[in-house]
């Protein structure tokens, strides 16, 4: 049975359309069940209505015609119930509903399943029979997994098939992603993909070996100072760090290990072509194996890289684009060299169909302030070329063929964005306070450079978070203690005199070293954080004293440790970081002890917030992974990041109960996750009580432009609200009602609420 199953996915997956697909079905589970008529019914979004798609058993002119409301019929009974309907006489049931077009009258045993996906009914899979008998269990449950399985195969494939009629129709469609840097993006959609694959290099092989060499050489240094040129190309939008993810690309083509792996195989007789092209695909599936994200998304590097040197070992190269004004950039796998080749004016957003928000794109969109969405797995990407799109890099939503209403709604925050950005100057002088004097600081979150001079020029008050992975991350070794030193003095430099908050190297979960590896089955449950630094005090030690030589004239350092779950880690933590102090001071260095704190991003620190506080110099809040842990959900899973909810009644409580226990003590506080940078939230964590919010520089004006037009007694009124809610749904309507009244119509849109016109 496991056999036949996989056997009929297979040929499905296979299909090249959704008609093909469906007549695969039908007329393999007729054989399979030895049905007499298999069908399936699909829902018409338009209509809402569940249409007759396709049928092995029933009059083929019915195909297209019969369609059924979702309380209609014994479809409609499946589809209303979202569960399997088993009869042994169809025709007796009260639901049943005879269309004489189908033929369908000797009919009478009747088995529909439902084609469920992300808890929508696509469809329905139906089989019957002319004898009065009910399927038995094993008919049922073959039918039910089947089903489950097609779920998917069957929304891309209808994705695609209905992208064809939405061309030629020009109707709106819209398709999910990841959001990976924030933003609106309203142009024209560009695709890009690369010219050669390594996958098609044929089998050849050459009769002058050294001749081969050279010409791998050749095809090297080209490939080389394309990428150098690509770099050049975006320095004036990149800081060093940024830059140097252009550095990694030519660290591969420098690695002496492919090179002779390479020559090896040309010393054989293979032809350069040939040898570049196997090991580069080894070094792919490698990457792609691998359990870490990180690491599967260094595949996409690689398969760039793979085709630029074969596009030079073909002497193919490629005319310059023409690329439209208001560009939005897609491909099946965008890299940073492809990003690098567009004109900076007329990019306007990027779209990925694999990809996450580690890939080095999605960092370097990030950088330069691209909106972009990664992961759209259903988007037919090559079907989409010159078409007008829409990109929301706010919930990782693209919409093609956008109607008028739509442009208009996203054309108002466009708008208010540049209204406040036209602003700044303005509200970079005021304080973030409400109407009635309440002072909120308003902090960033950095890692690289290019936050600096956009945070400093948008009036950020402090740094709330800097990640210190991400020096670690561009690199293929430990930084030593001094290049961290430069690195981290360059921060507290520029935010001299205000606070920089310097987290402690916080890898594992999504975030791993190339050179470092972390391989575990549930990494997130797993060596992260604190955890991997405490066990390794050679690192943290390292980071630490760093840190603080390099505060040396400033003494704007505050140092924070990730991923606390209790007392003793702070405690044997604090140790390391006293005797990193002892250490320089004993060097000569006359230095403050820098203020140390934790990070609350477990539910253990929630319940030991308290005692925690007492112990800690600030605590600050990680609402990102916080949300992840109460509720259960990865976020970046796109099949379950619908259920991640910042304004979940548990997530506000815990919130609530940190800050309680900081005002018991006497303790900072402080929030650093994306809730604080969502106008929305900013208002509740005002009302909560929290001392900072640290923030996205891109958000830090919307943030202020709220809390400035409103007071901090209607904020508590509203908190009291919404805590006796039961439902996020039910929250975020709440506070979008709020924000219209205060006069943000457009801007409450680009945050949580999932309602937009149609």
């Amino acid at each position: 049975m496991l056999g036949l199953l996989r056997s009929i996915v297979q040929e499905v997956n296979a299909a090249t359309d959704l008609a093909t697909a469906l007549e695969i079905i039908v007329h393999r589970v007729a054989a399979a069940m030895d049905a007499r008529v298999c069908s399936v019914y699909l829902r018409d979004k338009q209509s809402g209505r569940y249409v007759l798609m396709a049928s092995k058993g029933l009059n083929a002119n019915a195909v297209g015609q019969v369609s059924l409301a979702a309380d209609e019929g014994l479809v409609g009974k499946v589809v209303s119930r979202a569960e399997p309907l088993n009869l042994e006489q169809a025709e007796t049931h009260p639901a049943y509903h005879y269309f004489p077009t189908t033929g369908e009258e000797h009919l009478s045993a009747f088995l529909g399943t439902p084609i469920i996906h992300h808890r929508k009914v696509l469809g329905v899979l139906v089989i019957q029979q002319t004898e009065k008998r009910r399927f038995d269990e094993s008919e049922e449950a073959f039918l039910v997994t089947l089903s489950a399985q097609l779920a998917g195969v069957i929304a891309h494939a209808e994705a695609t098939g209905a992208l064809n009629s939405i061309s030629r129709q020009r109707r709106e469609a819209k398709f999910n992603g990841l959001a990976t840097s924030p933003g609106i993006g309203i142009g024209r959609a560009h695709i890009v993909a690369p010219s050669i694959s390594l996958a098609t290099v044929p089998f050849t092989q050459c009769d002058n070996v050294d001749d081969e060499l050279a010409k791998f050489q050749q095809a090297l240094s080209s490939a080389r100072k394309e990428i150098r040129t690509a770099g050049e190309h975006l320095k004036h939008d990149l800081n060093r760090e940024e830059r140097a993810l252009f550095d990694a690309y030519l660290s591969m083509l420098d690695d002496n290990s492919i090179a002779v792996e390479v020559y090896e195989r040309i010393r054989q007789q293979l032809s350069a072509s040939r040898a570049w092209a196997e090991v580069m695909l080894e070094h792919v599936r490698k990457f792609e194996a691998m359990s870490d994200s990180y690491f599967r998304d260094r595949a996409a590097d690689v398969r760039d890289l793979g085709a630029r040197v074969l596009t030079h070992l073909y002497q193919q190269h490629n005319s310059p684009q023409d690329y439209p004004q208001n560009t939005i950039l897609i491909g099946e796998e965008l890299t940073a060299a492809m990003l690098a080749e567009v004109p900076r004016e007329k990019l306007t957003a990027l779209v990925s169909v694999k990809g996450s928000a580690n890939s080095h794109v999605a960092i370097i969109a990030r950088a330069m302030g691209v909106p972009a969405v990664m992961g759209a797995q259903d988007l037919p990407w090559e079907q989409v070329n010159d078409v007008d799109l829409v990109v929301d890099g706010y919930r990782g939503e693209l919409y093609i063929h956008p109607s008028a209403e739509l442009r208009h709604h996203y054309k108002e925050i466009v708008a208010e964005e540049h209204k406040l950005a036209r602003n700044l100057d303005y509200l970079a002088e005021l304080p973030g306070e409400t109407t009635d004097g309440h002072k909120v600081h308003l902090w960033v979150n950095t890692g690289l450079m290019a936050d600096v001079v956009r945070s400093l020029d948008l009036g950020a008050e402090g740094v709330g978070l800097y990640r210190t992975e991400v020096p670690f991350l561009l690199r293929d070794r430990f930084p030593s203690e001094e290049e961290q030193r430069e690195i981290y003095r360059q921060q507290l430099q520029a935010f001299a005199p205000r606070p920089v908050t310097m987290r402690t190297l916080d890898i594992g979960g999504d975030k791993s070293l190339s050179y470092f590896p972390i391989e575990e089955t549930n990494p997130f449950l797993g060596w992260r954080g604190i955890r991997v630094t405490l066990d390794h005090p050679e690192i943290f030690l390292a980071q630490v004293r760093a840190m603080m030589k390099a505060s040396l004239g400033f003494d704007n350092l505050r140092i924070m440790l990730p991923m606390i779950s209790g007392i003793g880690e702070l405690e044997a933590a604090r140790n390391l970081v006293n005797r990193a102090f002892d250490e320089l001071l004993d060097e000569g260095y006359t230095i403050q002890r820098p203020p140390l704190g934790i990070m609350i991003e477990v539910p253990s620190a929630v319940y030991q917030a308290r005692e925690l506080a007492q112990r800690a110099d600030f605590i600050s809040v990680g609402s990102n992974d916080l949300t992840q842990y109460l509720l259960a959900v990865d976020r970046n899973n796109s099949r379950v990041a619908g259920i991640y909810h910042s304004f979940h009644p548990a997530v506000l409580r815990a919130l609530q109960q940190v800050v309680t226990a900081a005002r018991e003590t006497n303790t900072q506080v402080c929030i650093c996750g994306e809730l604080g940078g969502d106008p929305a939230g900013a208002l509740l964590l005002v009302a909560m009580g929290y001392d900072e919010l640290s923030m996205s520089a891109t958000n830090l004006p919307r943030v202020k432009a709220v809390l400035r037009a409103t007071n901090k007694t209607d904020l508590k009124r509203l908190l009291e609200q919404v805590m006796q809610m039961h439902g996020p749904e039910q929250i975020e309507e709440k506070l979008q009602s709020y924000l219209q009244a205060l006069g943000f119509k457009s801007l409450l849109q680009s945050f949580p609420s999932p309602r937009k016109p149609n």
